[in-house]
């Protein structure tokens, strides 16, 4: 089976890394002292699980060079998306299934328009990876875990083939929801407002979530979200935002989200794929989004001024 790893960052580099490890044929989707340091030395990948390294790696920043793939793992920035699907277009044949592993929502109505559902799949992954230098993945917490579904949550013959590539790998937790819209969404809930508040606030989890000012506001996110969900028929929990809270109540207390990461640093972000996403969705569905419009108003200057350098 061709794999093709489309952004081998951290998220793309551990899981593509994870699938070569266990034999896959993967080829890596890269660019400038990344790409180089692959193709020399190969891919590296330290992880709390078990460090391991790739040697050689298939990789290329000619997306078309590799030929048509039978399963295209879509890890990219959600600014990236269209230059990435007029990239992809070119890996399509009969059979290839696109899985984007990506924050936000949006992504799912470009890439099923573009490509329709015979060969896009609901997905989404959790873990804290990053890349340390060039040819270099370090995975310094979370339990990797990814899912994948159809996108009307029927059963099928390739969802059953994925189970049979991700569930044997080492490091790496596999699983079908029961509705993989509901999974995707319960994930943008939570990324949105530990994004948002995060870089609003420009603290750890552990300092914004403790102070009541800011833990006032990481509700009001996580309800707004909810609320645009529940808006467009998918099924939340009614005690989805209380169960969220307690969840992040227990996760490392200096856990930062990638956005904010990204704003903090002075580089571009996913803010208008995450907040401006939730703010546009809300007034589509008529559902007011208050506290992501004083977070947007924050941000936007920053994230203008990233994108003009």
């Amino acid at each position: 089976m061709k794999i093709i790893i489309f952004g081998s960052g951290g998220v793309g580099g551990y899981f593509g890394g994870r699938l070569a490890q266990s034999g896959q044929n993967v080829a890596f989707i890269a660019r400038g002292a990344h790409l180089d340091a692959i193709r020399q030395k190969g891919l590296r990948v330290d992880s709390v699980n078990e460090d391991f390294i790739i040697q050689p790696a298939q990789a290329t920043d000619d997306p078309a060079s590799p030929g048509k793939a039978d399963l295209i793992l879509l890890s990219i920035k959600g600014w990236q998306l269209d230059e990435a699907v007029s990239q992809i277009k070119r890996l399509i044949g009969a059979r290839t299934l696109i899985l984007p592993l990506m924050n936000g929502m949006e992504h799912m109505d470009t890439l099923l328009e573009t490509f329709g559902a015979e060969h896009v799949l609901g997905g989404l992954c959790r873990i804290s990876a990053f890349i340390e230098a060039p040819g270099h993945i370090r995975h310094v917490g979370i339990q990797p875990y990814i899912a994948y579904g159809e996108w009307d949550d029927s059963k099928s013959e390739r969802i059953q083939m994925l189970d049979g590539i991700f569930k044997p790998l080492t490091g790496v937790t596999a699983e079908r929801p029961a509705s993989i819209q509901t999974a995707m969404w319960e994930k943008f809930i939570f990324i949105a407002a530990t994004s948002g508040v995060g870089a609003f606030t420009r603290k750890p989890l552990g300092e914004y979530r403790s102070d009541p000012a800011s833990r006032a506001m990481l509700a009001a996110t996580l309800e707004e979200t909810t609320a645009i969900a529940c808006a467009r028929n998918i099924p939340i929990a009614e005690t989805f935002v209380e169960a969220t809270l307690a969840r992040m109540d227990g996760l490392p207390p200096a856990t930062i989200a990638s956005m904010q990461k990204d704003i903090m640093a002075g580089k571009p972000s996913e803010l208008d794929q995450q907040t401006g996403a939730v703010i546009r969705m809300g007034k589509a569905s008529n559902v007011p989004t208050p506290t992501h419009e004083k977070i947007l108003a924050a941000l936007l200057p920053l994230e203008q001024k990233a994108r003009s350098k």
